[in-house]
């Protein structure tokens, strides 16, 4: 092989070694083979989401999608982030594990997302922290307060909102503390969401030496309450915590009503308020929902919170059919903390300068008068749970 050869050669190489690394990320200038910078472009960061935007839980999933995608219209409006808009791809699950697993599949493997986004629901993504921990990929912002996304601490598991084992204690407290009670029923979904608040609840009221008085349960994606119902008429029960959604808890506050049963009934905040609210109607009065999010409200006497303030503008400007929710002030608050995070990470952002900026957002004021941290073994950003009481159709803040 004469010199000639050889340079030609050569030359190959080194363009072959071009278009590798120049294919690396379509459009992308490359900054590392080893740096995971999948799902960004020169003018786009890909998101992912999966959430129920049909069925018995499509309202939360839709409320949580506006509310988070009105702030990401802004952000993108301005110039998105480093010059970068956010694209949210958003697929529908329905609140079916399976469903969830495989739009999340799609989601990494097919649509290539940066990170994933927005999840609702506890037994459909607890279902995928396996893939989240084998692609090594960001989870930000879940609609559960599922423990088993708390415990083991997961680094990529990005809790935003207070536990269900925060709101379930705050109910008991309230209960026993205040009220005086000392008989409270469980009524759960069947599943890995119902399982944790039941556990939440057995774990506090247990230094009150109290057990729960009656466990009733039912299927998810059913109505069948019933006989859950009929075992927590016959302990005579005070007060019941209810882990479900609005539909099911909705039928049995019903049916309860109907047969002069009239404990204090109380639902976590993944219920749905709003939704629960207009399905009970009248019969709905003095009904408690604990919250994660202060009143997404802006009369006089609500303080005009500006976070909530701006979550309610934008809803109006991007969503205007849409009306404001804890479910969607919510999203927005996800939302606001992605784009954070997104922007603390640089214009070279890599997954893994995701995960430090995210750990580096430290009282993090969010205009709700509760500044959220982060921090390494720290991923569960805000703390408070509020009390909520259904009045004339209305959610009231306890104060």
């Amino acid at each position: 092989m004469g010199v000639s050869d050889r340079f030609f050669i050569r030359k190959l190489w080194i363009l072959w070694i071009f278009l590798v690394v120049l294919g690396c990320d379509e459009g992308e200038n490359p900054l590392s083979f080893k740096e995971n910078r999948t799902g960004i472009t020169i003018g786009e960061i890909r998101i992912g989401s999966s959430l129920a935007l049909g069925g018995h839980a499509g309202y939360l999933g839709s409320q949580m999608l506006h509310g988070a995608r009105a702030y990401i219209n802004h952000i993108n409006e301005a110039g998105g982030i480093h010059g970068r808009r956010i694209n949210l791809v958003a697929l529908d699950d329905g609140y079916d594990p399976t469903r969830c697993l495989y739009n999340t599949q799609q989601l990494i493997l097919e649509e290539k997302v940066f990170s994933l986004f927005c999840y609702v629901g506890t037994p459909t993504t607890v279902r995928i922290i396996p893939l989240v921990n084998e692609a090594k990929i960001p989870l930000v912002g879940m609609f559960t307060g599922a423990n088993r996304l708390r415990e083991p601490i997961n680094r990529y598991l990005i809790n935003i909102r207070a536990s269900y084992y925060q709101e379930t204690k705050a109910a008991v407290d309230f209960f026993v503390q205040k009220m005086e009670f000392d008989k409270v029923a469980v009524f759960y979904q069947y599943d890995e969401y119902g399982f944790d608040g039941l556990r939440g609840t057995e774990i506090a009221l247990k230094p009150y030496g109290l057990i729960p008085v009656a466990k009733g349960s039912y299927v998810r994606g059913t109505l069948d309450v019933e006989a859950g119902l009929d075992k927590i008429i016959a302990s005579q029960a005070q007060a019941v915590v209810m882990i479900g959604t609005y539909d099911s808890c909705a039928r049995f506050i019903q049916l309860a009503r109907d047969q002069n049963f009239s404990p204090l009934f109380h639902n976590v905040s993944f219920v749905g308020s709003k939704e629960l609210a207009r399905r009970l109607g009248p019969i709905g009065e003095g009904v408690l929902v604990t919250q994660v999010v202060p009143p997404p409200q802006t009369g006089e006497n609500d303080g005009a919170l500006p976070g909530v303030t701006e979550y309610i503008d934008l809803l109006k400007k991007y969503y205007p059919k849409s009306l404001p929710s804890f479910v969607g002030l919510e999203g927005y608050i996800n939302a606001r903390i992605l784009v954070e995070g997104l922007t603390r990470a640089g214009k070279e952002i890599t997954r893994e300068r995701f995960l430090q900026a995210i750990e580096s957002i430290h009282k993090f004021d969010l205009g709700i008068l509760n500044p959220l941290s982060f921090g390494k073994n720290d991923y569960q950003g805000l703390e408070r749970v509020y009390f909520t009481r259904i009045k004339q159709g209305k959610l009231v803040l306890i104060k």
